[in-house]
């Protein structure tokens, strides 16, 4: 203490003894009241840290700049598949380009870091053991799509970026006719 000792040194110098040093008075205990109001007033203006963050954390930046990968190629075993319809818990219905539609079944590795919705293109590898299932391995962008469309990987009937919806309303054409003539009223 800073006051104490500029106190002690002058009595040393002064070599008066019988001196007495004076003492600051310490504080009072708070009471209990004045614990509960400083407690409550510090957790409601600073909160103490818990831990390393959110769920946001984990995502990261987020910047929307996709770097350009190598496109990926199907093999043996592996098929391309626009995804119809989601079923939810990690499945969906997939249109297989061998013209049969299976379900399929996302991997560990792309839950909740790839999000596959109606209407993408995906590479699934089939199953030995289970013809009707396949395993999702990736997801292409619209423009690997369409370069898939253009090496000719995928057919020309192909549509990229449509979901089931725009191509039953495609499928429908022009014809709304639902057998009500209202002349006839």
């Amino acid at each position: 203490d800073g006051f104490r000792t500029a106190q002690l040194q002058h009595i040393r110098s002064s070599h008066k003894a019988e001196a007495v040093v004076r003492r600051r008075p310490t504080p009072s205990v708070p009471t209990s009241y004045q614990r509960t109001t400083e407690s409550y007033l510090t957790n409601r203006i600073m909160p103490k840290p818990k831990g390393q963050g959110g769920k946001n954390r984990r995502r990261g930046k987020g910047d929307g700049e996709e770097s350009k990968r190598e496109l990926e190629f199907k093999e043996e075993g592996q098929e391309y598949a626009q995804v119809v319809r989601m079923l939810g818990n990690g499945r969906c219905e997939c249109f297989c380009y061998d013209g049969v539609t299976r379900l399929g079944h996302i991997r560990g590795k792309m839950r909740k870091k790839v999000w596959i919705t109606a209407g993408d293109i995906v590479l699934v590898g089939k199953r030995d053991f289970q013809d009707e299932k396949v395993d999702i391995l990736h997801k292409y962008s619209a423009d690997e799509a369409r370069n898939l469309k253009q090496y000719g990987e995928l057919p020309e009937t192909a549509r990229i970026n449509e979901t089931a919806v725009d191509q039953a309303m495609a499928g429908e054409g022009d014809d709304d006719d639902i057998g009500i003539d209202f002349d006839d009223i």
